[in-house]
């Protein structure tokens, strides 16, 4: 029986990488797999029989002493804890292949040199750009950056891109610099997956090789989202409450198109979000975190699902999450998001940032037959069912490890 090493900073559905970790966790215990999971410790982790391998949690509080946040730095820079728990979890388990996903910040590449020491097979999943920004998504105060191109990595601390903050930018400016120095990630992770290819093209404009990249993109279990015909009014945003995902825009479009807009999830800029909100009379609803059948019931009831993102996006997962169910997509233009939109077909397209043409398709779709919403939502669900499919996800993970010669029988 093969052995999946399966990391990951978080052990619960926290954000898109976090489905993706779980999902295909459950997706190699299908097909008989022995799953381990190695993570950080956190009080909203599912239980792991593994767990007391984790290391321990590293955040950020104002209620940490100067000694704590010190340590805290160091192993955020590069973490032996974590070298030494995956080294024993790893020679306890004998895994056939590591496959890692989110580690930088709280596990550390630091694992990476060690898994290598020991033979074993290692992908990693780039769910963010931080192979070549050292804040992992370039976007700083004046919008998308690229002014680390070339090594120019200063420029983190330069324009504060870490929560607005000279040290915590200082803290993973040194952390870029060590793993770079280190080679943590070019000598010892053997390949790297990206789900969009929107992102394997930016990482070879930022000067590294092409060979060394997979596309394969993310996937949704249709079997766990039933459609339902009927079709509502208010337009959705799924995700984080930040700014840089166009939240703003969105919410002037909503207030200008004279729609409603559903708001689910949460994040540190919800207050600023709901004040913009009542400031522009904009008729929309925050309703707060939601996952599972409260989350499908909510698409359900939409009319389309708005990404209106103003940062290099990978690939989200909403968007298949949406088709899923039946529902189309309006998504800016940017990233990897035009990748999953066939325009007039099962969404839309806008150029990203623009509040007038986004507020134009909200009309648009407003004023659409129903009929029409379902036909498009039913092309997006045939869509995902042909190319973006959980066992078509396993089938090129599993070719993807046979090539780097796992035994996966």
């Amino acid at each position: 029986m093969p052995t999946l090493l399966s990391i990951n900073n978080y052990y619960y559905r926290r954000g898109g990488a976090e489905v993706v970790f779980l999902e295909q966790n459950r997706l190699f215990e299908e097909i008989g797999w022995q799953v381990v999971p190695f993570a950080m410790q956190h009080p909203q982790n599912l239980t792991s029989e593994w767990q007391d391998y984790f290391v321990d949690e590293i955040e950020f509080s104002s209620d940490y002493s100067l000694l704590e946040k010190a340590s805290r730095a160091s192993k955020i820079i590069y973490s032996f804890e974590a070298r030494k728990k995956i080294a024993d979890l790893s020679a306890k388990v004998q895994p056939s292949v590591a496959h890692a996903h989110n580690v930088y910040h709280h596990i550390s590449p630091a694992i990476f040199s060690k898994l290598k020491s020991m033979g074993i097979p290692t992908v990693l999943t780039l769910h963010d750009l931080k192979l070549a920004c050292p804040c992992y998504k370039m976007m700083t105060h004046d919008g998308v950056c690229e002014r680390c191109k070339g090594g120019k990595i200063w420029n983190v601390v330069v324009h504060k891109c870490v929560k607005d903050s000279r040290v915590l930018s200082s803290v993973i400016l040194a952390e870029t610099a060590v793993h770079r120095l280190l080679g943590s990630y070019s000598n010892n992770v053997d390949k790297f997956i990206t789900p969009s290819k929107f992102f394997i093209e930016k990482f070879v404009e930022w000067g590294w090789p092409r060979e060394r990249f997979t596309y394969i993109p993310n996937f949704v279990d249709t079997r766990q989202f039933e459609p339902r015909g009927d079709v509502g009014t208010a337009f959705v945003y799924l995700g984080r409450l930040l700014f840089d995902k166009g939240l703003g825009t969105f919410i002037r479009a909503v207030a200008q198109a004279g729609v409603k807009g559903w708001i689910v999830g949460t994040g540190p800029e919800e207050q600023q979000l709901r004040q913009l909100a009542e400031e522009l009379n904009a008729d929309v609803e925050f309703l707060g975190y939601k996952t599972g059948e409260a989350m499908a019931d909510t698409i359900r009831h939409a009319r389309a699902m708005v990404l209106p993102s103003e940062l290099y996006e990978n690939a989200p997962m909403s968007i298949l999450e949406a088709y899923a169910l039946e529902r189309p997509v309006i998504g800016a233009d940017i990233g990897g998001i035009p990748e999953l939109i066939r325009v007039g077909e099962t969404g839309e397209l806008f150029p990203s940032g623009n509040a007038d043409a986004l507020a134009e398709k909200l009309r648009q779709f407003s004023d659409l037959p129903d009929t029409t919403i379902l036909a498009m939502g039913k092309t997006g669900r045939a869509w995902a069912e042909q190319d973006f499919t959980a066992t078509r996800y396993r089938e090129r993970l599993i070719e993807l490890y046979r090539s780097m010669g796992v035994d996966c029988e």
